[in-house]
């Protein structure tokens, strides 16, 4: 991946540092007293921002339409990441009350730090220490390894696991722990940071092994599936020992699973718990469906994490409001690319839980009043305003809480709202007013020239 040409980094996080100096303000409010110190109100700020911000779903909300520049949607989906953790780590420094200071250089230790870098980190304090201005060398060094890291991170493939959330998640985690020790011990401590280091690829270990779990709940995989699951693991970039540890668990789990018990029995933290539940509730959403198995297996993760049942419906609505608040309404083209990969299998499954839940569905809607307008409308290629986009995705997410088998809706991959699944699933799943007069049929039409009309809609 080439995030630009050389020394877009420098770029980025100087665009960042003068953005924040012109609105210093928090993007999300820390509710803590004045009184308490700059460390605990960081930690607070930073336990909301990486929900609030949408780190914990894989897209910022600045997302990839607020990303400045041109490239592929995966590019410019990581230029928003590292442009967010920019502005987390800033937003730490001002609240821990880290003096003025290089910030550019300093959020380019940061970065060194998550690429797993660390003498490459030491030299950059080095060089901040004696006032020194930090070689070309370096910021190469970084912005390289920031783009290796990238392919790791732009997405999942069509039949592997759901990872691209969790690593996100996981680095951003990392990231702003390190720059609130960074920030408020004024330096860089090295044997914290690969502490820090080793924890996150531990995480990410960890939601393999349990999302395997899940992909073998109800079939064995194919030679297809897991070779796609055993690269994502390779590109996950782990530490060798680890990465082994972890090749020969999933290739276990293939042929027989492994109690949850004994993969969760060492998590402890309370937030370690809720994310492997979070992107496991994510990752069995993302086909359409959730089938009993699927359900079954949620349920024994719950138990074995000591979860309430409670605070699974919680997640699932806290995902919901998300994207409610910070997708676009329907992504044509992205539906489109994803029809091209999706395979039989799986659009034949979201046609089973569209007819299963078809006349409940269509009650919800019309019972929202405005929304079956707009889907008509929609339907019928009528263009909508950016207000009209907005509140008929939010409708729609009314719709799918009513609904927990179309939460699919709501869910990252999940841009197959009910508009943009009718571009490539059957026409016949929609109601008659949604439905285009069918218009008689021209001699041209009706004659050989121009081969058989495909069965299912494509994307104009």
């Amino acid at each position: 991946m080439h995030s630009g040409k050389a020394g877009w980094l420098s770029s980025l996080l100087e665009e960042s540092v003068a953005t924040h100096a012109r609105a210093p303000g928090l993007v999300v409010p820390v509710e803590l007293p004045e009184s308490s110190s700059g460390r605990a109100r960081a930690r607070a700020y930073l336990r909301r921002m990486l929900r609030a911000s949408g780190l914990l779903y894989g897209t910022p909300a600045e997302g990839v339409g607020g990303a400045s520049g041109e490239g592929a949607p995966e590019e410019l989906l990581f230029r928003a990441v590292v442009r967010t953790l920019a502005r987390m780590a800033l937003d730490i420094a001002s609240l821990a009350g880290a003096p003025a200071g290089p910030r550019g250089e300093q959020l380019l230790l940061l970065f060194a730090v998550l690429t797993g870098q660390l003498d490459e980190a030491q030299a950059i304090e080095e060089k901040l220490r004696q006032g020194h201005e930090v070689s070309r060398r370096l910021w190469s060094r970084v912005e390289d390894a920031l783009e290796r890291r990238a392919l790791s991170l732009s997405g999942d493939p069509a039949y592997g696991l759901v990872l691209h959330n969790g690593a996100i998640y996981a680095d951003a985690h990392m990231f702003g722990r390190q720059a609130l020790d960074f920030f408020a011990r004024q330096g860089l401590n090295r044997e914290m940071a690969r502490r820090r280091i080793d924890f996150a690829a531990r995480q990410k270990a960890l939601l393999v092994e349990v999302l395997t779990g899940l992909a073998c709940v109800d079939r064995q995989p194919t030679y297809s599936a897991r070779r796609a699951i055993l690269r994502q693991v390779e590109d996950l970039g782990l530490p060798h020992a680890l990465e082994g540890e972890l090749r020969a668990a999933v290739r276990q789990s293939f042929e027989r699973r492994r109690p949850l018990k004994t993969v969760v029995k060492d998590v402890r933290s309370v937030d370690l718990r809720r994310f492997i539940l979070e992107q496991t509730l994510l990752a069995s959403l993302v086909d359409g469906r959730r089938s009993r198995g699927e359900r079954v297996f949620i349920e024994q993760l719950t138990r074995a994490l000591r979860v309430p049942e409670s605070t699974v419906h919680q997640l699932e609505l806290e995902v919901a409001e998300f994207y409610a608040k910070n997708r676009s309404v329907v992504d044509v083209f992205t539906v489109s690319s994803a029809a091209d990969v999706m395979g039989e299998d799986l659009v034949s499954s979201m046609q089973d839980t569209m007819e299963r839940n078809f006349h409940r569905l269509m009650q919800e809607v019309r019972e929202t009043g405005e929304l079956y307008h707009l889907l008509t409308r929609a339907a019928r290629g009528q263009p909508l305003t950016a207000g009209e986009r907005q509140r008929m995705r939010a409708q729609l997410i009314d719709v799918a809480k009513a609904i927990p088998a179309l939460a699919i809706f709501a869910a990252p991959g999940g841009l197959l709202l009910l508009v943009a699944l009718a571009k490539v699933l059957p026409f016949n799943l929609l109601p008659s007013a949604f439905q285009d007069e069918p218009a008689p049929a021209s001699p041209e039409e009706d004659g050989s020239e121009g081969g058989d009309e495909p069965p299912v809609r494509g994307v104009g």
